[in-house]
């Protein structure tokens, strides 16, 4: 069987498409430079792995595990980040349907969600991670900071939406002003695809 490696989503967007909210440069380096990096980290490790084994060689499993986990950690969050975000005369706005239902419930209103939500991402310590997740067995919504890539992650609670919140994300286009970036992506979030992600989570087995 043929071992598979990552490789670099391409956008569901140009790279101008976000603006004025995020800028083509600062878009362009964070997909192209900071995104590939953790590919390009998850893909070395796993070749470490394959040439490791065929010579019989050991190695130091316990390291190279938490290094593997942050890589992948960035791979995957980058690739949902892109994906619950999109042009903001598509997007933005309130959410609809069972998302939409599932706030109400669990936060009272859309503002309240938004206020905390918004919390969590202006408060994620150095580099992070805002998350919304959902409990299937507690049928409740979750916000989650998740420190680095790897770290405070909740096992088998699926991830919603993401916002990235290191500074990587915006320095170029809000220096270290983070509140003012949290605020700009309210109007780019894609909430179809975030909806899309709820009721295909809700429809899983348990």
């Amino acid at each position: 069987m043929e071992k598979k490696f990552y490789k670099l989503p391409e956008l569901p967007y140009g790279y101008k498409d976000l603006e004025p909210y995020i800028s083509e440069e600062q878009l362009t380096i964070h997909h192209q430079k900071h995104h590939q990096a953790y590919v390009d980290g998850a893909n070395a490790l796993l070749k470490k792995f394959d040439e490791t084994r065929e010579k019989g060689e050991d190695f130091d499993i316990k390291a190279v595990a938490k290094e593997l986990s942050f890589h992948v950690g960035g791979f995957v969050l980058h690739r949902l980040f892109w994906d619950n975000l999109g042009p903001a005369d598509k997007f933005g706005g309130e959410p609809k349907g069972t998302l939409a239902k599932y706030i109400k419930k669990d936060f009272g209103s859309f503002e309240r969600f938004k206020k905390e939500f918004s919390q969590a991402a202006i408060g994620a310590e150095g580099s992070g991670w805002a998350a919304l997740t959902l409990c299937r067995r507690t049928d409740r919504l979750f916000i989650m900071q998740l420190e680095k890539h790897n770290v405070n992650v909740i096992p088998n609670f699926r991830i919603l939406m993401v916002l990235d919140v290191w500074e990587h994300a915006y320095y170029l286009d809000y220096k270290n002003v983070r509140p003012e970036f949290v605020e700009a992506f309210w109007n780019i979030v894609n909430w179809e695809e975030v909806n899309k992600r709820t009721e295909t989570w809700l429809e899983s087995p348990l």
